[in-house]
């Protein structure tokens, strides 16, 4: 683990800064290896995280993976989402998305990401080709923005009442 910054960082907080970062589901031994500690080290944050509900513990085989639980990683960025931004803000950005998105199936005459990705076959020219993988990867993202501030809506009065603090 060449970066200083890290070097600095205790043992638990080396394995919960890699773990929060996991792409993949990994092993404990991954972990241990890419944090410079034991397996039990990692092991034992690795569970006070799967405790903690940052993390989803997999039995596959004779491994035990751990990797993001993303019900939960979802439902915390909801409830930033409530907190950082009003109804009208929330709501712009949706709209906003949404626009965007009907427009490249306008512009492109296609559905999905998919069809504009596989739409590049017909092209020759590369900067054409770059346009399109690009808006394809934006498409994405934005698509799976989409139900996350649609959720962080419906439930904004909901949550907004019960994340007071009363005097």
């Amino acid at each position: 683990m060449p970066d200083d910054s890290r070097q600095s960082m205790t043992r638990g907080e080396r394995v919960r800064a890699a773990a929060r970062t996991l792409r993949t589901p990994r092993t404990a031994q991954w972990v241990a290896d890419e944090t410079n500690v034991s397996v039990k080290t990692a092991q034992k944050y690795l569970e006070q995280l799967v405790a903690d509900n940052v993390l989803r513990k997999i039995e596959q085989g004779d491994q035990t993976l751990y990797g993001i639980d993303q019900l939960m990683a979802t439902y915390r960025e909801v409830a930033t989402l409530q907190r950082e931004h009003d109804q009208e803000a929330l709501t712009t950005a949706l709209e906003s998305m949404r626009t965007q998105i009907t427009d490249w199936k306008t512009t492109y005459d296609v559905e999905t990401p998919g069809e504009l990705r596989a739409s590049i076959a017909d092209l020759e020219s590369t900067d054409e080709i770059e346009d399109r993988r690009e808006i394809a990867s934006e498409w994405e993202h934005l698509a799976d923005r989409v139900p996350v501030i649609r959720a962080a809506l419906n439930e904004y009065d909901w949550a907004t009442k019960r994340d007071t603090i009363s005097a």
